[in-house]
């Protein structure tokens, strides 16, 4: 009989993963399944409680976790350090953390809304993910990363999200850029670009029959369930993809096909 195919997260066994935003609701399912793949995670968050909480529902052992905003780029090196120390290697950096503020009027978005918005979203992961490339390379290690995305990247949003779906759209850009410049030296980098998720990101501030309309759009017929992004993020921190990088990968329902 031929032998059984590598499970899902292969080459990640005793890996150190971190994960940013790991405590929201997407986050906790991405690294659950990464504990589940017998990676030793820590999860990055705003707050000390989520944290802690989303830590001790990790299936295995050697977890942690850590309060950190990623908008003070001076945090980063202490990020990375930590997870060293703690995790004894990272294999990839999976970055989710990300603020959405809705307007229901393009009129409506301030200077404010634009800075917290493209701060977090996009110029935190730049420096970051730079951080941690440059990590891996110094440590030789043929690592991987996982930036995330939105559908809106490609159809530019619904319900008062223009900023925030313009920084998702620069992710991709960024992804792409990112995987030419730390090809050579062994790292992938790549996208995950989730459609409508049952989170309270998507379902705060937004009008229900929007929302009615939206899920009315997926082929599937129905808002995915957070740990229904967890597969191909693994996927793209695993042995499988080792052939993988600038890629945006689309697990929307069919809402986006490209």
């Amino acid at each position: 009989m031929p032998s059984a195919a590598p499970a899902l997260g292969a080459g990640l066994a005793g890996q150190g993963v971190i994960i940013t935003g790991g405590a929201g609701a997407i986050g906790r399912e991405v690294a659950s399944a990464f504990a589940a793949a017998g990676a030793r995670v820590l999860i990055a968050d705003l707050h000390r409680n989520a944290v802690q909480r989303a830590v001790r529902t990790l299936p295995g052992t050697g977890h942690h976790g850590i309060v950190c905003d990623l908008r003070d780029l001076s945090a980063h090196a202490g990020l990375l350090d930590l997870a060293l120390g703690r995790l004894g290697s990272v294999r990839a950096l999976v970055h989710l953390a990300a603020v959405l503020r809705r307007r229901a009027e393009i009129r409506q978005v301030t200077e404010r809304d634009w800075d917290v918005q493209l701060t977090t979203n996009l110029k935190a992961g730049f420096f970051l993910c730079r951080a941690a490339a440059e990590m891996m390379v110094a440590r030789r290690e043929r690592g991987r990363i996982v930036l995330f995305s939105s559908q809106g990247w490609w159809t530019g949003g619904f319900g008062g999200s223009v900023v925030y779906n313009a920084a998702k759209g620069a992710v991709v850009t960024m992804t792409r850029g990112l995987a030419r410049t730390y090809a050579a030296r062994g790292i992938t980098v790549n996208c995950v670009a989730p459609g409508l998720v049952d989170t309270p990101m998507l379902t705060k501030d937004l009008r229900p029959s929007l929302l009615r309309s939206l899920v009315a759009q997926v082929p599937l017929g129905r808002l995915a369930a957070p740990g229904e992004i967890a597969g191909a993020t693994v996927f793209l921190a695993s042995d499988h993809a080792s052939y993988i990088t600038g890629a945006t990968i689309n697990v929307s329902g069919g809402f986006l096909m490209y």
